[in-house]
Parts: C-alpha cells; structure tokens; sequence
C-alpha cells in the first residue's frame, strides 16, 4: 500500500516526488525504491502538462474575457524562450531547466518546469530529458536528507 502512497503522492502538483521520496522512506521503503517510483509516478502527467498547456493557451487566444491574457501569456513565453536560447544556448536551456526541476524548493518540480517549457516553445524531448534529470537531481536529494534527518528511523 505505501508504494501506491508514494506513487500517487509523485503525480501531485506542488508536492511530487519531493513529498513521496520522504514518505516512503519513512514508511520503510529503500532510497533506490523511492526514487524509481518517485521518478515515475512525477513523470507520468509530464507530456500531458507540455502539450496541454500550449493547447489550452492556443485555444484560448480567441477567446472573449480570458483570449487577451493567453495571447499575452504566449507571445511572452514565446519571445522569453528566444530571448534565453539567444543568451544561454541550447545547453544554457537545459542546464537551467535541469536546475530548475532538481532544486528542492517550493514552486519548481516536473509540474512547473514542464509548464514553462511548454509556455517558452521549447523542443519537447531536450525539456523532457532536462526534467528527468532534474526530477533523478530533486529525488536524490530529498531522499539523501530523509535519511540524514532520520525519517528512515521511523520505519523501524
């Protein structure tokens, strides 16, 4: 039951892996057991977010009420996705989506990394494998600080 647990904590916005890698390991689940159901509970939504998004925003562009902020909401994630790859490259794009995936903090994760790639227009298998990694990067963390902290006692 708590590999289900983790699993369906993983898909959750805002939580995601960073919420089921320590639960699991609370609950007596090994690191290398989290993390793969962590990575692919938190992959799953992954290409439904990056082309739903730009679909949902495409759609909504003619809309009355809401088509002038998704107009907006694509010509600027369209001109800041160039104005990034212009400034950092290709390689300078992954690195920071990377970074921005694997960094523990409140408001980055799968969800939102895999959002704004959609939003900005970037190439969808370079975004997935930079938020793979970014996700592998964010489990590993999490997972090494649940045990440092203890969690893993609670099990016991």
């Amino acid at each position: 039951m708590n590999y289900l647990i983790t699993f369906l904590i993983s898909m959750v916005p805002l939580v995601e892996l960073r919420g089921a890698v320590p639960y699991a390991i609370a609950t007596g689940i090994p690191m290398w057991q989290a993390l793969l159901i962590g990575v692919i509970g938190n992959m799953i939504p992954v290409p439904i977010i990056f082309f739903f998004a730009r679909h949902v925003l495409e759609w909504g562009a003619d809309k009355p009420i809401i088509g002038g902020f998704f107009t907006w909401c694509l010509k600027k994630g369209h001109s800041g996705g160039e104005k990034l790859e212009k400034t950092a490259g290709e390689k300078g794009v992954f690195l920071a989506l990377l970074l921005f995936v694997g960094i523990p903090i409140p408001g980055t994760g799968a969800w939102t990394g895999t959002l704004a790639a959609s939003i900005l227009d970037w190439k969808f298998k370079p975004s997935v494998i930079a938020v793979v990694l970014g996700v592998i990067l964010a489990g590993t963390i999490m997972g090494t600080l649940s045990i440092v902290f203890g969690l893993d006692a609670f099990a016991h």
